[in-house]
């Protein structure tokens, strides 16, 4: 009976396989593009605020971390004490980038890319 549901779970695997494929192809696709418009802002934020960046720099009192504004001419420095890593921050973009491919493939569900065309 094993053998029986198996050799049918491979045949109906096997007629399926460029579906497969194709569903495969768009999760790592989709999974490249939400890590990379996830980590870049935060990527660039770090960055910014790292202590060789001339944002750091600019700050007259010691310990203190100048933070990018929206307005350049703007100067706001922060006791860098406030600025390090949390658990949260391992937690928070693998939960996003979940979210969002999970989304992705069900647009891609409703949209019946799946679908093959029957010639008539």
């Amino acid at each position: 009976m094993v053998l029986s549901f198996l050799t049918s779970v491979l045949h109906r695997l096997t007629l399926r396989w460029p579906v497969l494929l194709y569903a495969a192809t768009w999760t790592v696709l989709l999974t490249a593009m939400v890590a990379v418009a996830s980590f870049s802002p935060e990527v660039a934020f770090v960055s910014a605020i790292s202590q060789s960046s001339s944002f750091s720099k600019e700050c007259g009192v010691e310990g203190s971390v100048r933070v990018p504004m929206d307005v350049p001419g703007e100067k706001l420095c922060l006791p860098a004490h406030l600025f390090g890593k949390s658990k949260v921050d391992w937690i928070v973009p693998p939960v996003f980038a979940a979210v969002i491919v999970t989304g992705s493939a069900w647009v891609v569900r409703g949209m019946g890319l799946w679908e093959f065309d029957e010639v008539y």
